[in-house]
């Protein structure tokens, strides 16, 4: 691998940039050794780990995570979790929202918990590293697409002087309530990329109308095309369609589509 894998003079919205942030959210699920190995063949070289515990009352216990930087750029991943674990724990309705960043809104409480316990490190991470007036990106897959929005969420209202440039999102809950969703729309318009890959069952949760999305959703339709739009109708064939691609398998799809490899394959595909 190269240093094109990531290209760290990306300013904004690309295909490509979005393979690399993918694969950067993909790296997070790798040993500590195989980040660190990864971040220097792609032109990182200074990597810092996030691993903490906690005890909310759900099946999650633990954040992980990792801050690369060069002198260039800044990149925070954030870990997902097993899609049958979140599916379970993030359909309970009995969860109570928790206070939004700066007091702006409310968010999951599981997530808040999630991002609290890794916050100090990775702040001080962001911290030691901007030393170059570099540009700065969050991204992660499923649980830490979640935790990359909130991360960025909270570092811009809680110090407006300091706004990610970028934000992008793989297979990611819902994670806030309207008023925050609406807060974050207007601070990160084009900044915020969230990729959906058709029928994936994570994004479809925890139920609204208690939590929503953020926007600038890209979908990934049934036959691995990248679209900025989806009509309504079209949108529910389409996963009809894919929900019944695999035969023998149907009941499947929602969680074959949340797989990080499959986001990765259609981002290549779609580059070409």
């Amino acid at each position: 691998m190269t240093t094109a894998v990531i290209d760290h003079t990306a300013t904004g919205y690309s295909i490509g940039h979005a393979l690399g942030m993918a694969r950067a959210a993909q790296l997070a699920y790798k040993s500590e050794g195989e980040v660190e190995a990864t971040a220097r063949e792609w032109g990182f070289d200074r990597v810092r780990h996030h691993h903490t515990t906690f005890t909310p009352p759900f099946p999650l216990q633990d954040t992980q995570a990792y801050t690369m930087a060069s002198p260039r750029m800044i990149v925070t991943a954030f870990r997902g979790t097993q899609p049958v674990e979140m599916r379970d724990w993030l359909s309970d309705t009995t969860t109570p929202p928790w206070p939004g960043p700066a007091k702006t809104g409310f968010i999951h409480y599981g997530f808040g918990e999630a991002l609290n316990s890794a916050w100090p490190k990775i702040r001080a991470a962001i911290d030691e590293f901007r030393d170059n007036d570099q540009s700065l990106w969050f991204t992660g897959h499923s649980l830490g697409g979640a935790l990359a929005m909130l991360a960025a969420a909270r570092l811009h209202f809680e110090e407006p002087n300091l706004t990610a440039d970028g934000v992008y999102t793989f297979g990611q809950p819902r994670a806030c309530d309207r008023t925050l969703a609406r807060a974050y729309d207007s601070a990160f318009s084009r900044r915020t990329y969230r990729f959906v890959n058709n029928n994936d069952i994570v994004p479809q949760l925890p139920p609204e109308p208690v939590f929503h999305h953020v926007a600038e959703l890209r979908y990934i339709d049934s036959g691995g095309t990248i679209r900025e739009k989806m009509p309504v109708v079209g949108g529910l064939l389409d996963r009809a369609k894919g929900a019944t691609a695999d035969m023998l398998a149907p009941a499947s799809d929602g969680m074959r589509d949340h797989l990080m490899q499959g986001y990765v394959a259609a981002l290549e595909k779609n580059q070409h």
